[in-house]
């Protein structure tokens, strides 16, 4: 690197890694059983082999990375593709991927890329220059002929459509350079999200609109068949460019209920699985042949109230229903423990977070005088949506949509629980045709950017792709937000985040109800396995013990 350009890349990355340490703090590893592992002499022949029976909560939705936005979809995506840079295993420190290096200028207006070479896709194509720049001018530019899909995450990451990002060049076969409009303090973070991964152009152009169906990347697993509703089967790419993979394959199997699923591992049909019921936590502890492991907490899980739609749009209906609902009751009742309650909708394992919040206390009394000062004394009917699966933010939603109820019921709102098949409910709820809502985040990338603007900015509050489920458009807000973006400077970014938490606070668009800790469960033959506070994370280092 250039000097200068070094210099400047201490000091933007910073932002995008150092600016990270409170999470990173927060975010460790499990480390207890990877040291234990770490401890016993295996060889390095003995660890390749065998395939993990992965049981999970849902289906994936889609397998092309960019048109992803859910958790169920990234686990198996993260298996298949790589991006240009990474995070460290069980943190969110950004590392090298298939860009080995990288330059800033001085003004913070173009990154330089130095790929990897020697990488193949799954289809034996080159990744190279030109396949990065074929990716970014898909995502960015609406008029590209395989731009097929919403492509909702760059538009929430990258600022829509071209957004921050001007142009992609290739210098050469290994070189590619990004020139922004703006400077942008997450940039690089953003880049190591999963829904940036490297596709194949050719199997783009291939498959057309059923490249969600299938994926083509760089990665340690590819896909061999997809069973919808039933199960995602990975086989092992024996040309992995970093090595290949210990696991022979990966099979990904939907078991929507958390009781069955861990009656499954008890009897030995599956290996892990995520979205363990705390009540169960006991039995994995007491039982010889299985382990635990909890994922750093980076996590909130909420209650949205839809703008659009009647009474939701009076804040002093949404400040009731947050004084309406007894956290502490549903923690106690359904989490174990393993959770504690929310008064903001970014966790508190994050930079930036703002402790001076007041939280809306439980208070029923309150509660009842805000719905009569808005006009409802006798409380008013409505509908709650809860999922249908269980999710790292909420393993029990149909029991906390029940506890909720019988909350809302005590000041006069009336509430029907309506639920949806996964798929169906996400594309419901980007709609906007819900009233209220339970809903949850696990934070992509270590950025309050990735929460707070992602969940709550006008841009997000598009009908048809929202990612904002209440609806909630504030100016004042998104002028914040923006700011923050662009700042280069990390104690004003920390500044302007926690004046976005007081804006937030104050017009109470969504009831933050837990940060939980998820617990993953495993059979002491799983090895090596490293959750990640993000919620999802790569596979090919983990082995079965024989």
């Amino acid at each position: 690197m250039r000097r200068k350009s070094f210099i400047l890349f201490i000091v933007i990355s910073l932002l995008a890694v150092l600016a990270l340490g409170c999470s990173n703090q927060s975010a460790k590893p499990a480390k207890e059983e990877v040291e234990k592992e770490a401890n016993q002499q295996v060889s390095e022949n003995d660890k390749f082999g065998g395939t993990l029976i992965y049981g999970r909560g849902g289906d994936s939705v889609k397998l092309d990375p960019v048109n992803v936005t859910d958790g169920e979809s990234m686990k198996v995506t993260m298996q298949i593709f790589d991006t240009l840079v990474d995070y460290e295993p069980g943190n969110t420190k950004v590392i090298p991927s298939l860009a080995k290096s990288w330059e800033i200028s001085e003004d913070g207006l173009t990154w330089t890329f130095n790929l990897e070479e020697g990488v193949k896709f799954h289809d034996g194509t080159d990744f190279n220059a030109d396949a990065v720049v074929f990716n970014l001018e898909r995502w960015m530019n609406e008029d590209h002929p395989y731009h097929h899909g919403e492509f909702v995450y760059w538009g929430y990451m990258f600022g829509g459509f071209p957004g921050i990002v001007d142009k992609v060049e290739a210098v050469d076969d290994y070189t590619v350079k990004f020139t922004l409009n703006t400077p942008s303090a997450p940039f690089l973070s953003n880049l190591a999200m999963a829904p940036f991964a490297i596709s194949s152009p050719t199997a783009i152009k291939k498959y057309g609109e059923d490249y969600f169906k299938n994926p083509v990347g760089t990665g340690a697993f590819k896909l061999k068949e997809w069973r919808r509703g039933d199960r995602v089967v990975l086989e092992r790419n024996e040309d992995y460019w970093k090595g290949k993979a210990y696991l022979e394959g990966i099979v990904f199997r939907s078991i929507p209920e958390n009781t069955a699923r861990f009656m499954e591992l008890q009897s030995g049909s599956i290996d892990m699985m995520d979205g363990t019921n705390p009540n169960s936590i006991p039995q994995v502890k007491s039982n010889d042949k299985l382990k635990l492991s909890l994922r750093p907490s980076m996590n909130m899980g909420y209650l949205a109230m839809n703008f659009d739609k009647e009474p939701f749009g009076n804040k002093l209906v949404r400040k009731a229903i947050n004084h309406a609902i007894n956290k502490e009751e549903i923690i106690k009742a359904l989490y174990a423990g393993l959770a504690q309650t929310a008064k903001n909708p970014l966790p508190p394992s994050l930079w930036g977070y703002n402790d001076d919040i007041e939280a809306y206390e439980y208070d029923v009394e309150k509660a009842k005088e805000l719905l009569a000062e808005a006009g409802y004394p006798n409380g008013f009917k409505t509908t709650l949506w809860a999922m249908p699966v269980p999710r790292p933010y909420m393993p029990q939603p149909q029991l906390i949509a029940q506890a909720i109820q019988a909350d809302l019921k005590k000041i006069g709102i009336e509430a029907e629980i309506k639920s949806y098949e996964w798929g169906t409910y996400l594309e419901k709820l980007e709609n906007g045709e819900h009233d209220m809502c339970l809903m949850g985040w696990t934070g992509d990338n270590g950025d309050p950017d990735n929460f707070l603007y992602v969940l709550l900015d006008k841009d997000t509050a598009i009908v048809g792709s929202s990612n904002n489920y209440s609806f909630y458009r504030s100016d004042e807000l998104h002028d914040i937000l923006i700011k923050a973006q662009k700042s280069i400077d990390q104690d004003e970014r920390t500044k302007l985040y926690k004046e976005a938490q007081v804006v937030i606070h104050k017009d109470a668009p969504l009831v933050p109800l837990v940060h939980s800790t998820p617990a993953i469960s495993l059979k002491n033959e799983v090895m090596n396995y490293i959750p990640s506070p993000l919620g999802i994370e790569h596979l090919n280092n983990v082995w079965l013990k024989k």
